[in-house]
């Protein structure tokens, strides 16, 4: 009974990486056979585009955590002005994202 129990983690990691891997080369194999042009594709973008602005939604509206300790108003600040210099710098997401932060660092450092 004790060396079952000294196996069941390794046995658990074997088969999360089996099914990870799994996963993995069954995308590899089926990528050359799917047109990136096919309505899936389109849906599964769309899907995945949803599920990431609700995330973030969430996130500024709903926070946990340290920025639950943020005032509303600096995590919407943050948001609108990562989203004003994603319009103006030509859909950067880079360089918007970096935006937000400093606003909300600005906002956390100056205590306004």
């Amino acid at each position: 009974m004790v060396e079952q129990s000294l196996y069941a983690p390794v046995l658990v990691i074997t088969l999360a990486a089996l099914a990870t891997y799994a996963s993995r080369a069954l995308g590899t194999f089926l990528s050359g056979k799917i047109s990136v042009e096919s309505p899936v594709i389109d849906w599964i973008t769309c899907v995945t585009y949803a599920l990431l602005a609700g995330l973030v939604v969430r996130m500024i509206a709903l926070p946990i955590g340290a920025l639950a300790e943020t005032p509303d108003w600096w995590r919407f600040a943050a948001a609108g002005a990562g989203l004003l210099v994603f319009v103006l710098s030509k859909r950067n997401i880079g360089i918007s994202v970096l935006a937000g932060a400093l606003v909300l660092v600005a906002l956390g450092t100056l205590q306004i």
